[in-house]
């Protein structure tokens, strides 16, 4: 979307293994992480983002607040509620107020709007239910999510 866009955009997606565990866990990799790829590449990022699934939150709670303050100036935090399906189900044509309490609900949800959904689903797969009309749907119910979008023009 960027690019048919004409936007100069960069997103270097560091995809964190294992995914969707402790939070901090999460914050501590993504920070060292990125400091050794902005240091490789020898210019910081303009913004940092990291995408928590909000199900792993309050398991531990003192981590978790370890995390926000390990992040706090450094990096904006965007918690998935309760999880990636979730926030993938609010894009889709009638669904930005939909809020499936747990992550097998999330994507019972979205399998029902989208047979085809498969996790991981390339970019390409992606953009054919993602696009432009599917981020204005999901800006007013994901605020987090609206804030990544306008720090890259979208």
């Amino acid at each position: 979307m960027a690019d048919a866009g004409g936007l100069h955009v960069h997103l270097d997606a560091i995809v964190l293994q294992p995914g969707g565990g402790d939070p901090c866990a999460i914050v501590e990799q993504a920070l060292k992480r990125m400091k050794a790829r902005e240091k490789q590449a020898g210019d910081p990022y303009a913004f940092r983002f990291v995408l928590l699934d909000a199900d792993k939150r309050g398991q531990q709670p003192q981590r978790d607040a370890r995390a926000v303050t390990l992040a706090a100036d450094i990096l904006h935090l965007i918690w998935q509620d309760p999880c990636y399906e979730a926030v993938l189900l609010r894009h889709l044509q009638g669904c930005a107020q939909l809020r499936p309490p747990l992550t097998p609900d999330a994507l019972v949800q979205l399998r029902q709007r989208w047979p085809e959904y498969g996790k991981p689903m390339p970019a390409a797969r992606l953009a054919t239910r993602v696009d432009t009309d599917a981020l204005q749907r999901v800006r007013p119910v994901e605020p987090d999510l609206a804030t990544l979008l306008d720090a890259v023009g979208l």
